[in-house]
């Protein structure tokens, strides 16, 4: 991707203390989800999905929308599905697939978010999806049930009986060893809705039978940092509070249940001049959320939401671009993370990670001194995922970058706090 490559920032550091590439980093696969760009954005699919190659993409989250492939009881229409899902399999992208919407035939005419009057007719639609694409392993059930407009009622037990349950045994009995994700929960509840607490909670007592439990921890406030910002107290769950997460579904439903975190966006101002943060601090937090997810046991995906913002300012705006293309920071940030681990007088831990690519990668820490780039001592090795550690001599206020020797990109400036 040309774009990536002219999106590059500085660094600064000053000698060499220690360089180690990580030792042991979890199975973290990071990736995006945008249905609108991956079916309609510029150029044609095979370019687009090669764009998300060259970012490192390493999933993609599909949707598929059963009132729309089922529009009519026993009759399927697989072919928006099947040439997003082929072009991605063609591809090293993972897919991971969601079925959400409910057909008017089987709720008595309601809405998408009305569950179906019978849990065997959701069943028979995650089958056939199963048998439609019998080499995707990933799956999830239904989105972000806790709030109204997904999910009427949004109650956990409703979700479980209805959906989660019946389509995680018609799955698993066409893909026995398909892994599927319940919840797929929102960070709140919203008006009339439920917290992701109390939903993990009652989705416990209703006997959910899932292998990973999904959420989606987007900030609540623009002062949200990955690390800093959440409420504590409440019953939210953002990224800010990720150990909560861990904490509330091991008790729901066992320390073997994985974590997906399958929709996190940072909004940007411009061009939402209310919630959204700058461009730098989007592209940091990027970042530091995959840091966070690299270092939090049991967390198996983080995957960004959108690539490009929503043309209305009343949705999303938290894309790699805007909708007019131009790329963010964040873009470079998503395929070269570096964050500031700690600091101690002028001893600075930074982790990054190098992607796209296989098996241990070269990479140049650099400084930037004098209006200059240079090396931080020589160049490093990550491990086998791509990961690094490493202590070097900066103080506050020194600029870092990543430098990727093999595609010639950089990281956006990490200026050290």
């Amino acid at each position: 991707m040309a774009r990536l490559a002219a999106v590059t920032c500085a660094v600064l550091a000053s000698g060499l203390i220690l360089a180690v590439a990580a030792s042991a980093a979890p199975a973290l696969r990071v990736g995006v989800t945008d249905d609108a760009w991956l079916e309609f954005g510029p150029g044609t699919l095979e370019e687009r999905v090669s764009d998300l190659q060259e970012l490192g993409t390493q999933v993609v989250r599909v949707t598929l929308d059963w009132r729309e492939i089922e529009a009519t009881q026993g009759t399927y229409d697989w072919s928006r599905d099947g040439t997003l899902l082929d072009a991605l399999r063609g591809s090293d992208i993972e897919p991971v697939v969601a079925i959400w919407g409910t057909p008017a035939w089987a709720n008595g005419g309601r809405g998408a978010n009305v569950p179906p009057r019978s849990a065997a007719s959701f069943a028979s639609f995650a089958g056939a999806a199963a048998e439609r694409f019998p080499w995707v392993r990933r799956w999830i059930v239904w989105n972000e049930p806790n709030q109204r407009r997904w999910l009427l009622p949004p109650s956990p037990t409703t979700y479980v009986v209805k959906l989660l349950n019946p389509a995680a045994a018609a799955i698993k009995e066409v893909i026995p060893r398909a892994i599927v994700a319940g919840g797929a929960t929102a960070p709140r509840g919203g008006r009339g809705g439920m917290s992701p607490v109390d939903f993990i909670r009652g989705m416990g007592r209703a006997g959910a039978r899932l292998d990973a439990y999904a959420h989606h921890p987007h900030p609540l406030s623009p002062g949200e940092t990955p690390f800093t910002g959440g409420c504590s107290y409440c019953e939210t769950i953002t990224m800010a509070t990720l150990d909560r997460l861990v904490r509330e579904t091991r008790s729901a439903f066992g320390r073997r249940t994985r974590i997906w975190l399958t929709e996190l966006g940072y909004q940007t101002n411009p061009p939402d001049r209310i919630l959204g943060v700058s461009w730098a601090r989007q592209a940091r937090s990027v970042a530091e959320a995959q840091r966070r997810a690299y270092e939090t046991a049991g967390v198996d995906l983080l995957i960004q939401y959108l690539v490009r913002d929503e043309p209305k300012l009343g949705a999303w705006q938290s894309g790699l671009e805007t909708v007019a293309g131009r790329v963010k920071p964040s873009m470079a940030s998503f395929a070269l993370p570096l964050a500031q681990v700690v600091r101690k007088g002028i001893a600075t831990t930074v982790w990054g990670q190098v992607r796209p690519g296989t098996g241990t990668r070269a990479y140049v820490l650099q400084r930037r001194v004098g209006g200059r780039w240079s090396p931080v001592g020589v160049p490093g090795t990550t491990s086998a995922r791509g990961y690094f550690t490493r202590t070097i001599r900066a103080d506050k206020g020194t600029q870092l970058r990543l430098f990727d020797p093999d595609t010639s990109r950089a990281s956006p400036t990490l200026v050290v706090t």
